[in-house]
């Protein structure tokens, strides 16, 4: 009998992991249960609207939900339409693809005033997702500051300095474009609490910064280390070496009159949120290695101005059910992606917020091995005609693979000219898109 397979999520490690089965030998029924409409996660909702070279990997997902043993149920929501363990009783093999999509808090005095957002949070607004789209940042302030040293701090850093004309081969939505493009913004400082050898930036990110059109970037304080580490393995040092090139380079580049500066504060610890019930600065220490490698403060205190701060220090897992949790890296607890027998977990759910896109190959790939070890003798569970019959009778309409594409395509329609897509960025908009008579569940 065929192994029904449930995957929660419909971003990029949901699919990687229906890749993986799709080519085991298993016989298999797979369903992607995606609490909005629309699929691709990350993809379309995360990436920077301006990096559509890295969304072109929707083509190779849009092939594997287009195969005849994958279903899309999307507007179907785990928790809140179903249960977990509803979900297990009607699949042999339940995982976990969730991601991570709540921030992690700063951990400082003050940082519940207003106009203090969480990078997860800030890039849905900016990316059109549904959750966020009402977030409206207050971006009239001459000043603003993002704490975090990986590219998502950098995404956001360009998003907000980048010129209309930079963005127009983007998908960034009609309300952030409104708002960037009336930004009073002049200084954006990208604060960390290392230095520039330290930073996690990816190279192709960074050497973006030093290529904007009316922004200059510049390090406070100026200097920039020699050569990277000695204690570094070889790959990691090559990165590392580019980066250092780069932030040369950075430095090397003329003013031109540039109307946006862009400083990155490295050796700065967050210390306390100062303002009124906004933001209005933020109190740093400086810090520094010390001869065993540990970060230590020097007993400079500096404040740095800022009417805007967002925090891109990392996400976490949702809680779910009882699920067993770690909290240090913000994901479930697993062996080997195996939460226990017939559920699994796989993306940032299972490894915290790390990686790139394709590195949630091999966690599909691991926990497809157990789903052939552990079902290979055949399923006993029916799978998406029970998941169908439980939703229409609770009333809850989902949306098909059929009906995805007519809100995509309506998207691609309504795209100004040389834009990708104008997004839908209310689920109520999305679901008005698909004619009445294909509607599953509520009407």
């Amino acid at each position: 009998m065929t192994v029904t397979v449930a995957i929660v999520g419909a971003g990029p490690a949901g699919f990687y992991t229906a890749e993986s089965l799709l080519r085991s030998a298993l016989d298999v029924r797979i369903d992607l249960i995606e609490r909005l409409p629309t699929p691709f996660g990350l993809v379309r909702s995360g990436v920077a609207p301006d990096h559509q070279h890295t969304k072109r990997v929707e083509r190779a997902f849009t092939r594997t939900a287009e195969h005849p043993d994958v279903h899309f149920y999307g507007h179907v929501a785990l928790g809140e339409d179903l249960t977990l363990d509803e979900l297990r009783g009607l699949y042999d093999a339940v995982v976990l693809a969730v991601g991570a999509p709540h921030d992690r808090r700063l951990g400082i005095p003050g940082e519940d005033k207003a106009n203090i957002f969480g990078a997860s949070a800030f890039v849905g607004w900016y990316n059109g997702h549904p959750d966020h789209v009402s977030l409206n940042p207050a971006l009239d302030g001459e000043s603003a500051a993002v704490i975090g040293n990986g590219n998502v701090a950098l995404d956001i850093a360009r998003v907000l300095v980048k010129t209309a004309e930079e963005m127009e081969h983007s998908d960034l939505p009609e309300h952030a474009a409104r708002a960037i493009g009336k930004a009073a913004l002049r200084d954006l400082h990208i604060l960390g609490r290392r230095g520039p050898a330290q930073a996690k930036f990816s190279n192709p990110e960074l050497t973006e910064m030093t290529t904007l059109a009316d922004a200059l970037c510049r390090l406070a304080p100026p200097e920039v280390p020699e050569a990277a580490p000695n204690d570094l393995d070889e790959r990691t040092k090559r990165v590392v070496e580019r980066n250092l090139a780069t932030f040369r380079t950075m430095m090397e580049r003329p003013d031109q009159g540039e109307r946006r500066r862009v400083q990155f504060r490295f050796w700065s610890r967050p210390l306390e949120i100062l303002g009124g019930e906004r933001v209005e600065a933020v109190r740093i220490a400086h810090t520094r290695l010390d001869e065993a490698g540990r970060l230590v403060d020097t007993g400079e205190v500096e404040e740095v101005p800022c009417g805007l701060l967002v925090a891109a220090i990392g996400y976490q897992a949702p809680p779910l059910a009882d699920l067993l949790f770690d909290r240090s890296g913000g994901h479930y607890k697993h062996e080997d992606g195996r939460i226990v027998s017939g559920l699994y977990c796989v993306g940032w759910c299972r490894r915290g917020p790390s990686g790139t896109i394709g590195t949630n190959k091999a966690d599909g790939a691991d926990v497809a091995r157990h789903i052939v070890e552990e079902h290979g003798a055949g399923g006993r569970k029916s799978g998406g005609p029970a998941l169908e019959a439980l939703l229409a009778e609770r009333g809850i309409r989902w949306i098909d693979a059929e009906e995805w594409e007519a809100i995509n395509q309506a998207e691609r329609d309504a795209a100004p000219d040389g834009a990708p897509r104008k997004k839908f960025v209310r689920v109520k908009d999305m679901l008005a898109v698909v004619p009445k008579e294909r509607r599953h569940g509520a009407a």
